[in-house]
């Protein structure tokens, strides 16, 4: 069998239990939230954009929109702040009957033209209603579970463009998150490590791309993973990596050892 056929194969295993992460931390919503990634301009026709908002609750849903911006630095440790007067936000709040959907629209509203892409969380947040006396919802009912979801709005200047350049790919031990509910820590994962760094003025989504990693393996052969935008998503998210920042990825792609691994990215 072919080293990329295995190599494929083991990756997308390791993407399933990496997935299987994300699922098992999700609970049941009560909104869907619509597109979950925005990208704006800071002027002209892509300075404005708009969420759909979906109750799929049997109930009633109030929520509210909040919006933070976000700093994250090359770990993806994100900081928030507070930045409602940046945008105007029609409508700021909304009650929706079950199956209702409600289109909120943005329109960014910052003082000046950005250096840089400017990242943010648009936070539509669930708001406790009262519950009809006699419903079923209301039967023994003391406590209401409040959801919270999050899109993701990028501002950028103009005609400003990405330089992404991959700094260092090697081969490396992680931990990924431990199972909900885990009491030990997960074991160390075989990996490979990427710091991406953006010289640009605009942000990079770049689980937009499909990426390649060639180099040699732990037995010694020639060895090369191409993983897609699909697995990508699974595995890094969106691969945001800010405007004239730098991110660092850890990928489950195990086999490769210790020498140099090039990766290149094609749209």
């Amino acid at each position: 069998m072919p080293i990329l056929t295995m190599m494929k194969r083991r990756f997308y295993a390791l993407i399933a239990v990496f997935s299987a992460f994300i699922v098992l931390t999700t609970p049941a919503l009560a909104m869907r939230v619509s597109p979950m990634v925005i990208e704006m301009e800071s002027r002209g026709t892509n300075a404005t954009a708009r969420i759909e908002v979906q109750n799929i609750n049997p109930g009633n849903l109030a929520f509210e929109t909040r919006i933070f911006r976000m700093q994250i630095d090359a770990d993806g440790k994100i900081t928030e702040t507070a930045a409602d007067e940046e945008f105007l936000v029609f409508p700021p709040q909304g009650i929706l009957p079950a199956g209702g959907r409600q289109v909120v629209r943005l329109q960014w509203l910052g003082a000046g033209e950005p250096d840089t892409s400017q990242a943010y969380y648009v936070s539509i947040e669930q708001l406790p209603v009262a519950l009809e006396p006699g419903a079923v919802d209301a039967v023994g009912a003391q406590v209401q579970i409040l959801y919270n979801m999050r899109a993701l709005v990028v501002v950028a200047p103009p005609n400003a463009k990405p330089d992404v350049k991959a700094t260092t790919v090697k081969q490396a031990l992680f931990q990924p998150p431990a199972l909900p509910g885990a009491t030990e820590p997960a074991p160390m994962q075989d990996g490979v490590e990427v710091t991406l760094t953006n010289e640009g003025r605009r942000h990079a989504m770049m689980a937009n791309f499909s990426w390649q990693l060639v180099g040699t393996g732990a037995d010694g052969e020639w060895l090369r993973v191409d993983i897609s935008p699909e697995e990508l998503t699974r595995a890094i998210g969106t691969g945001f990596v800010p405007a004239q920042g730098e991110r660092v990825f850890r990928l489950p792609v195990a086999g490769f050892g210790p020498g140099p691994i090039k990766l290149s990215f094609k749209q």
